[in-house]
């Protein structure tokens, strides 16, 4: 059974479930938005099985993680993600581990295995290289992918702002359901991840999350030394596993073909069938061959 825990870290209280033997191989598991922990379930237990240690956060924002300061600016940008994530194996005092996300998650397992590859054993990314090009947000899109991408444009405005904290549930549901299209999944399946949308940082997280990528917010000062090193788009070491779902109805395939000319190291893209946005939860035993496939034994 996984242990709900704590630990923190320069600014936050991150909650995280932890299961397996303790002297396993480490495989932290990274959701994204609009989900939670819940997406890897199944998952972990394969994992555990298989003799490896598995620890899923719960992202800023989400669940029962928390700021640990008032003042502390709700950011969403991805160099706030990869901080937490690098801090947090600080913190745990995990040497290095194998990170596999997708994402928000996907994302910050990117920016890790980018900039402290020295941590990273193994990368599994869903839709390739997550690392944001800022730099080049204000350059359109083709028509199609704008339409995909309508609900950023939603957290832009302050009607957006208004409708994320009233309506949390529907939209989210409702994105579950355009992302993965042939995902069945049922009331109380969402119910379980919406839960952590009760966060009371959600709404300015996400939100902030949104506009900064497009260059419509300042990020955290904090931050700005580590934004300015992923601005150069670093290319990534560490054996690596993208997988990408077919169905995906947010970031469709093609989107990351070409991908492994950011990957110096080991690289191999899986396409997955009958997928959508989430492949954890919605083909575990795949998604966690994956790891198994990547990890040392």
């Amino acid at each position: 059974m996984a242990r709900l825990e704590q630990v923190h870290t320069s600014v936050l209280s991150i909650a995280f479930e932890q299961a397996g033997p303790a002297d396993g191989h480490p495989v932290m598991l990274l959701h994204g938005f609009p989900y939670d922990p819940r997406a890897f379930d199944d998952v972990t237990v394969i994992l555990n099985a298989a003799g490896f240690r598995t620890i899923v956060p719960y992202l800023r924002g989400f669940g029962k993680t928390r700021f640990l300061a008032a003042k502390t600016m709700r950011s969403g940008q991805q160099a706030a993600l990869g901080h937490d994530l690098i801090e947090m194996l600080d913190a745990l005092k995990v040497k290095n581990a194998t990170l596999a996300g997708f994402d928000w998650g996907g994302r910050a397992a990117c920016i890790v295995a980018a900039l402290w590859p020295d941590r990273v054993l193994g990368l599994i990314t869903c839709c390739g290289y997550q690392i944001q090009n800022i730099l080049t947000a204000t350059q359109p899109a083709d028509p199609e992918s704008e339409l995909r991408w309508w609900y950023q444009y939603y957290f832009h405005t302050e009607r957006g702002r208004a409708g994320l904290t009233a309506n949390r549930n529907e939209l989210c549901r409702l994105l579950w359901k355009l992302w993965s299209p042939t995902w069945a999944f049922d009331e109380m399946t969402f119910n379980r991840t919406a839960a952590s949308f009760m966060n009371p940082d959600f709404v300015d997280v996400v939100v902030h999350s949104y506009r900064h990528r497009h260059g419509n917010a300042e990020g955290d000062p904090r931050y700005a030394a580590t934004e300015a090193r992923l601005a150069a788009q670093p290319k990534i070491c560490v054996p690596t596993i993208a997988i990408h779902g077919v169905l995906d109805g947010v970031i469709p395939p093609q989107s990351s073909a070409g991908h492994e000319g950011y990957f110096n190291g080991r690289y191999e893209r899986r396409l997955l069938e009958n997928a959508g946005h989430n492949p954890p939860q919605e083909l575990p035993k795949i998604f966690a061959q994956a790891v198994i496939d990547l990890c040392p034994h």
